[in-house]
C-alpha cells in the first residue's frame, strides 16, 4: 500500500536534490549554448563569407596590379602575422612592455579580461606569467568577492531604511497604538531586503558606469557609441576579446587623465558586473528549484503546509513557512552567517543600524557555510524569493 503524504506534501523525489540541479543546470546550458551557436552563425556567418570573397578579389587584384606572385605574397602577410603578435602595427601605438604597458597588460591578466593585445613573447616571460597569474588571478577574485560583501551590505541597509521610512511615515512604530508589540511582519528584524531590488540596483548602477565610459570612449577612441557599448560590456564581463582595445594610441589628448579614467571605469565596472552575475545567478538557482518542484508536483500546485525545503538554504524560519515578501537575508542573518568572511567593519555597521550590539544564532545547514564569494553570503542563507510562483 503506497505510503500516505505527511501534511499533503508531495512526496520527496527520489534523487539528491543538489545534484538535480547541478544536471538540471548542465543541461539547460548546454541547450542554451546550441541556441547561442545557431543564432551567431545565422548573423555572423554571411559576413564571413562575404569578408573571404573580398579579401580573394583584393589579393588576385593587387597580384596582377604590382607582378608579385600569390605565394611571396602569402610569405610576406605570414610574416605580418608573426610581427602583429609581437606587437608590430601598420599604425604606430604606444610601447607594448614600458612600465605603463606592462602595468596594463599585468591588470588584464589578474582581472581576466585577457585581451590578447599583448603576449609575452620569451619563454621566461611565458613561465614568469605562469606563476604570476595564478597568484594574481587569485587573489583579484577574492577582492571582488569581498567587494561583493560590501556591496550586498551597503544596499542591505539602504533598503531598510528605507522601509523603516515608509514604515514610520504609515505610522508604525515599534509599538502599536494598544501597546502591544508589533507583528513579524511589522518588524524591521524580520523584513528583508529584495534579491530582485538588489539586482536592479547592481543593473543600473552598471548600465550608468557603461552608458559614462561609452561617452569617454567615444571621443577618446574615434568609436561609435554602439562599439563602445560593445567594448565595457566584453571588458567589464571579463570575456575580453580584444577585437576593440582602449588605450592603445601612442598619443592622446590629456592622456594621463583618460588612462586613469580608462583604468577606474574598467575597475568598477568589472566589480559592478562580477556582482551583477553572482546575484543574477542567485535568481536563476531559484529558477532552477521552481522547475524541480514543478517535476515532483506534476500537474497541480502543491499544498505543502510544511516550510519550504532546498538543499544548501535551510528551513525557513518565518512562521508558517511563508516568507514576508520576495525577500532576500535579513541584515542579522547576513552578519552571522559570514563569520569567516565579512571585516570587522560590516560587524560594526551592523551594530550601529541596531542602535547597539546585537547578536543572532543562525544555524548552518549545509557544507557551503564559512566560504567567501558569492554563494557563501547570499547562497547559504539566502531565502527563496519565488514562493507562490
Amino acid at each position: 500500500m503506497a505510503r500516505k503524504r505527511s501534511g499533503g506534501c508531495c512526496p520527496r523525489p527520489p534523487f539528491n536534490e543538489d545534484n538535480a540541479r547541478f544536471c538540471l543546470l548542465a543541461g539547460l546550458i548546454l541547450l542554451y549554448l546550441l541556441c547561442g551557436a545557431a543564432v551567431f552563425s545565422a548573423l555572423e556567418r554571411p559576413s564571413e563569407l562575404r569578408a573571404h570573397r573580398l579579401w580573394d578579389q583584393q589579393l588576385a587584384n593587387f597580384t596582377l596590379s604590382h607582378q608579385v606572385s600569390l605565394g611571396a605574397l602569402h610569405a610576406l602577410l605570414r610574416q605580418y602575422e608573426e610581427a602583429n603578435g609581437a606587437g608590430i602595427r601598420v599604425d604606430a601605438l604606444r610601447p607594448r612592455w614600458d612600465f605603463s604597458g606592462a602595468f596594463y597588460f599585468v591588470g588584464t591578466v589578474v582581472s581576466t579580461i585577457g585581451f590578447g593585445m599583448n603576449t609575452p613573447a620569451t619563454i621566461p616571460g611565458k613561465i614568469f606569467l605562469i606563476f604570476y597569474g595564478l597568484i594574481g588571478c587569485a587573489a583579484t577574485i577574492l577582492f571582488f568577492n569581498l567587494f561583493l560583501e560590501r556591496i550586498i551590505t551597503m544596499l542591505a541597509y539602504i533598503m531598510r531604511w528605507c522601509h523603516e521610512r515608509r514604515m514610520r511615515r504609515s505610522g508604525v512604530g515599534p509599538v502599536s497604538g494598544v501597546g502591544e508589540p508589533r507583528s513579524e511582519e511589522d518588524s524591521l528584524e524580520g523584513w528583508k531586503p529584495s534579491v530582485y531590488y538588489v539586482m536592479l540596483i547592481l543593473g543600473v548602477a552598471s548600465v550608468l558606469i557603461a552608458c559614462s565610459a561609452s561617452s569617454l570612449y567615444c571621443s577618446m577612441e574615434d568609436w561609435s557609441y554602439m562599439d563602445s557599448l560593445y567594448f565595457c560590456f566584453v571588458a567589464f564581463s571579463t570575456i575580453g576579446f580584444g577585437d576593440l582595445v582602449s588605450s592603445q594610441r601612442e598619443r592622446y589628448e590629456a592622456q594621463d587623465a583618460y588612462r586613469l579614467g580608462n583604468c577606474l571605469f574598467i575597475l568598477m565596472g568589472v566589480c559592478c558586473i562580477y556582482s551583477l552575475f553572482n546575484v543574477i545567478s542567485i535568481i536563476i538557482k531559484q529558477t532552477l528549484n521552481w522547475i524541480l518542484t514543478r517535476l515532483a508536483c506534476p500537474g497541480r500546485r502543491c499544498p505543502c503546509s510544511c516550510p519550504k525545503r532546498d538543499a544548501g538554504m535551510g528551513v525557513d524560519g518565518v512562521a508558517g513557512g511563508r516568507r514576508l515578501s520576495g525577500e532576500m537575508i535579513s541584515v542579522n542573518d547576513f552578519t552571522a552567517s559570514n563569520k569567516v568572511s565579512l571585516a570587522l567593519l560590516q560587524k560594526q555597521l551592523c551594530e550601529t543600524a541596531h542602535q547597539g550590539p546585537r547578536q543572532s544564532h543562525v544555524p548552518r545547514h549545509n557544507g557551503f557555510s564559512g566560504g567567501v564569494g558569492a554563494f557563501a553570503i547570499m547562497n547559504n542563507r539566502l531565502q527563496e524569493t519565488s514562493v507562490d510562483r
